[in-house]
C-alpha cells in the first residue's frame, strides 16, 4: 500500500508541477501586496482542487455515458501524457511556457489571476484531470483506493499552497534556471509512467 500511495504521489506531483507553478504564480503577483498575493494562491489552489476533484468522480461516469471503454481512454491518457512530458522534456519548461501565456494580462484582477493561469493550466494541467482519471478506474479500484488518491491528490495540492505561499523564498533559492530543471526531470518521470499506461490501454482493450 505504501508503495502504491508514493507511485501516485509521484505522478500526481509530476503532472500538477507546483514547483513549476512558482515562476509564473510570482510573475503574475510582483505588483500586489503580500495579502493580495495570498489570496490568489488560495483562490487558485482552491479552483484547481474543485477542479480535478470534478474529474476524479465524474470523469470516468462521463467517458461510460460515452460509451468510451476506460482501456481506450487509458490508452489515449497516455498518449497525451506522453505528448504532454516530452514538451516538458524538450520543448521550453512548464514556467517559460506559461510566463509567456501571462504577459497580457498582467494587469487582470485577483480573480482572474487566480482561475488562469494559475489554477487552469498551470496546476490542473490537462496531463493532471487525465491522472486523475485513470487513477481512479471504477473497474480497477476499489472506493477505499480512490479514496486514498483523492486524499494524495490533495496532499499535493497542499503542498503546490505551500510553495506559492513561500514562492518568494523558493525563489530566492532555485531561480528560475532551477525551476525549469525540475520541471524536466518530472517530466522524464512523467514520460515512463505515460508508456505504462499506453502499452496497459492497449493490453487490455485487445483482452
Amino acid at each position: 500500500m505504501l508503495g502504491i500511495i508514493i507511485t501516485q504521489f509521484v505522478v500526481l506531483w509530476a503532472v500538477i508541477d507546483p514547483i513549476g507553478s512558482v515562476p509564473v504564480y510570482l510573475s503574475q503577483t510582483q505588483h500586489l501586496t503580500l495579502k493580495q498575493r495570498r489570496k490568489v494562491a488560495l483562490k487558485a489552489v482552491a479552483i484547481a482542487s474543485g477542479v480535478l476533484i470534478f474529474f476524479l468522480v465524474a470523469g470516468q461516469l462521463l467517458l461510460e455515458a460515452m460509451q468510451i471503454p476506460l482501456p481506450a481512454f487509458q490508452a489515449a491518457g497516455g498518449l497525451v501524457l506522453l505528448l504532454f512530458a516530452l514538451t516538458m522534456i524538450f520543448g521550453e519548461s512548464k514556467p517559460e511556457q506559461e510566463q509567456k501565456l501571462t504577459q497580457d494580462i498582467s494587469h487582470s484582477e485577483l480573480a482572474d489571476l487566480a482561475v488562469y493561469p494559475l489554477a487552469i493550466p498551470s496546476i490542473a494541467s490537462p496531463g493532471a484531470m487525465m491522472a486523475v482519471v485513470m487513477l481512479t478506474d471504477n473497474h480497477r479500484y476499489s472506493v477505499v483506493d480512490q479514496a486514498i488518491t483523492a486524499g494524495v491528490m490533495m496532499a499535493v495540492l497542499f503542498v503546490s499552497l505551500l510553495l506559492l505561499l513561500s514562492a518568494t523564498t523558493i525563489q530566492k533559492w532555485i531561480g528560475n534556471i532551477g525551476a525549469a530543471i525540475i520541471s524536466r526531470v518530472m517530466g522524464l518521470i512523467l514520460a515512463a509512467v505515460a508508456v505504462n499506461n499506453l502499452l496497459q490501454g492497449i493490453k487490455d482493450f485487445y483482452i
